[in-house]
């Protein structure tokens, strides 16, 4: 996806917390308590991986897609499909995205990554677009607000 920006892997903490389990340092029941919202999510919403379970070993994993940000108003917190998150990267401004991984078995869920989506990616990466040109042009010939500040700051 062309808008993905600063993204936040969580794999390492994933490890953490196996490894723990494996040490007898926490239980299973402790890492194995998935909500019954979440589960639900999971089975309509979410997208089936080749993975499996690292607690049962029975069951494959379910990525589910949580989306957060101020212009979605009551569909912020809401699970989404995969297919459905170009759509409103397209649409919306900045929108953060949360993917949990969830075991239907067992109940193992775990916050995999984390990441923003949005218009506001594209003006980013574009070199040279027509923003970046009325943004530079005004900040070059010293008019606008920046070059105000940059006057005022060298008085």
């Amino acid at each position: 996806m062309r808008t993905q920006r600063q993204m936040v892997d969580y794999s390492l903490r994933k490890r953490a917390v196996l490894r723990e389990l494996l040490a007898g340092r926490v239980g299973t029941y402790d890492v194995c308590d998935a909500s019954p919202y979440l589960k639900n999510a999971a089975r309509y919403h979410g997208e089936p991986t080749d993975e499996r379970c690292p607690i049962c070993r029975s069951e494959n994993l379910t990525r589910v897609h949580y989306i957060y940000g101020d212009e979605l108003k009551q569909s912020a917190g809401q699970a989404r499909t995969l297919a459905e998150l170009p759509v409103l990267a397209m649409t919306l401004r900045e929108f953060q995205v949360f993917v949990v991984e969830v075991c239907l078995g067992c109940d193992w869920n775990h916050l995999v990554e984390q990441y923003l989506l949005g218009r506001d990616g594209l003006a980013e990466g574009a070199e040279g677009g027509p923003e970046q040109d009325a943004v530079g042009g005004a900040a070059a010939s010293g008019t606008g607000a920046a070059g105000r500040r940059r006057r005022e700051a060298q008085r």
